[in-house]
């Protein structure tokens, strides 16, 4: 039997959670349903508030704006706390680091050597070919790349750092921009063929031309934790069963919801 969860007297059905499950995508069935619960609770304890405040609710979304312009009002920062934050997270602002890259993929199972050691011989016939004329990749990957990218001719376009796996960024490094990686790259996915098109160093930026977009970024973080305080608190004065949101306002699961 599926059981409700009850917050200040007023039920969340377990029909209604399992609705808002599609609005929040994750790894397995048990986080998506802590994910859309923890939303439809705080939303009852926000709209709730508005009401125990004198808002119309009859607009849900209109009272709990309204009720968090009231509520919930962060400083602005000032300079020093903005030079904090930008050398703190300066990957937030100026313009990363790229390359420009296409490739072969033969892709082969990490786990069987047999197919290891195949996809690295082709890899490395089909690199013979590239290193002695470079402007027949693209016709090779079309032919025989395992990569979606070989319907643009192997061509990854705009890679930013951490956005490959490890060993593939490596070789990226270790590459002069214009020349094809001389040796076979294995990775988790086969083995590939590199050519490396151009890499843009990341552009650092200074203080004065980003000081209104790190402000609005601190305001913005300051803002989402003063929020999440807020709902903390909300929590702590209500009457909630079947959940849970702890005291720093995530999600806590009571226990199953199917007895």
């Amino acid at each position: 039997e599926e059981l409700d969860i009850v917050v200040n007297g007023t039920a969340i059905p377990a029909r209604d959670v399992a609705a808002e499950m599609q609005h929040h995508p994750a790894d397995n069935a048990d986080a998506a349903w802590s994910a859309a619960a923890r939303a439809l609770v705080v939303r009852r304890l926000l709209l709730d508030a508005a009401a125990e405040a004198g808002f119309d609710v009859e607009d849900e979304d209109d009272a709990i704006d309204a009720l968090l312009r009231r509520d919930v009002v962060v400083p602005t920062p000032d300079d020093a706390a903005c030079r904090r934050w930008l050398a703190a997270h300066p990957e937030r602002f100026g313009a990363p680091e790229y390359w420009d890259a296409s490739h072969i993929l033969v892709a082969a199972d990490p786990e069987d050597a047999g197919a290891r050691a195949e996809a690295k011989a082709r890899a490395e016939s089909l690199l013979a070919q590239v290193l002695a004329a470079p402007g027949c990749l693209p016709d090779l990957a079309r032919a025989h790349s395992d990569c979606p990218s070989r319907e643009q001719g192997g061509h990854l376009g705009r890679i930013e750092r951490g956005s490959t796996v490890p060993e593939f960024e490596t070789f990226l490094l270790g590459t002069e921009p214009g020349r094809v990686c001389p040796v076979v790259v294995a990775s988790r996915y086969g083995m590939h063929v590199i050519h490396l098109h151009r890499h843009t160093p990341r552009q650092a930026v200074t203080f004065e031309d980003a000081r209104d977009r790190v402000r609005r970024d601190l305001q913005h973080a300051a803002w989402q934790a003063a929020v999440r305080q807020y709902i903390a608190v909300l929590a702590a004065r209500a009457e909630i069963q079947g959940f849970s949101l702890g005291e720093d306002g995530e999600a806590r699961a009571d226990g199953p919801l199917v007895n």
